[in-house]
Formats: structure tokens, sequence, C-alpha cells
């Protein structure tokens, strides 16, 4: 599948890419796709969450009423769970949500998220780019240049451009990442990927590694 190369102005180069079908052709593995999305999700997960069970409880110990005669359930303690303020019960405590997922499975479930995009034709290709300063107004620019300042896009560059990523740093409807760290959460996220033209190269080294 060829794509045409445009420049930040959003104007084509006249200059065309072939995207590998092995990444931008196959056919989408909607499960792989939701396992790993599955495990991005977890692992933003902190897991600090922790309710006070009965013995953790600051209170008085002192049995509260007689054993018998009262007419009521029998009760020991003011910490009990049947009472306001008491403890709770199973209640939640701190956890990893963290879990493996085998390698093959993530690198499939990428390459049907690019495939998905590629089908709807989401997909544009930008010369390599860069700017003098990091200001979010040239980032806006360019966003305006390409048609994307009203919707979700993800850009992959092949390296860390620290002009580039401050500037887009405080647009919240766009994100730049590296071709070695997309992930399928972020491509399913954006309605528009575009891909630098070096970045390309790194995309298919990550992704068709056996």
């Amino acid at each position: 599948m060829k794509v045409e190369v445009i420049d930040i102005n959003g104007k084509g180069t006249g200059r065309k890419v072939e995207l590998s079908d092995s990444i931008f052709g196959i056919e989408p593995n909607e499960h792989a796709i939701y396992l790993d999305v599955k495990q991005y999700l977890a692992h933003q997960r902190q897991g600090t969450h922790k309710a006070k069970e009965r013995g953790e409880i600051v209170g008085s110990t002192r049995k509260i009423k007689k054993q018998k005669g009262t007419g009521t359930a029998r009760a020991g303690s003011i910490k009990s769970p049947v009472f306001r303020g008491g403890g709770r019960i199973f209640g939640p405590r701190p956890r990893s949500y963290q879990h493996k997922l085998n390698k093959n499975v993530k690198r499939l479930a990428r390459k049907s998220a690019l495939s998905l995009k590629s089908k709807g034709n989401e997909i544009k290709v930008i010369e390599d780019f860069n700017f003098d300063a990091p200001k979010t107004k040239s980032f806006v620019a360019l966003l305006g240049a390409l048609g994307l300042s009203e919707s979700k896009s993800l850009f992959v560059v092949s390296s860390v451009d620290q002009n580039v990523f401050l500037s887009a740093r405080n647009v919240q409807s766009s994100n730049v990442i590296t071709s070695s760290n997309v992930n399928t959460y972020k491509i399913l996220d954006a309605n528009t990927l575009v891909i630098a033209e070096s970045a390309l190269e790194g995309l298919e080294s990550t992704l068709n590694k056996q």
C-alpha cells in the first residue's frame, strides 16, 4: 500500500512511501487487541486503595453491652463492621494489577491496530520535521495545517526531539511518541495517526522481529 508523503503545511511533496503489508495490511486480531489494551489499562492503576478493617480501627475494646438479656444481637466491640464507624468487611487492600502478556501477542496487537487505521484511511505520512524552539503555538499551527485541530491525533517520530515533545506537551488532543514506544491503546485512541517518514523504518524493525 502506497501513501503520499506530505509536508508540515499539509501539502503533497510528490513522493510516496510503501507501507509494509506485514504491518499495515494484516487481518486484525481483535482478541489480541483486547488483551493488549487490557494490560495497558491495568498497568495504569496504582493499586494503592485501602480500607480499614476491624483490627485497624482506633477505639475501645470494651464489650459494649452484656451478652444476654438485651433482646438484641450479641456485640463484643464498637469496632464491629455492623456499627457506624466500624471496620469494613473484605475491604480493598493494596495490590498490583500488573500481569504479563506474551511479546508475540503484543506485537500482533500493534500490527492489528495499525492495520485497522490503514483500512480506515486514518494514517498520514509526514516528512521529518522539527522546531527551532519549544513553542506550543508551532505545534498548534502544524495541527491546523494538517486539519487535525478538532480531533485526536498521535504523532510517531523516529527519535526524541525535545523541541517537538515540549511543543506538544500542552495540547491535550495530541500526543508525540517514538516508534519504539508505540502501543496499541494510543494507536486506537487517536482518530488520526501521523507517522514521520523516518519512523516507518523503526516501526518495521520493531514489529517484524521474530
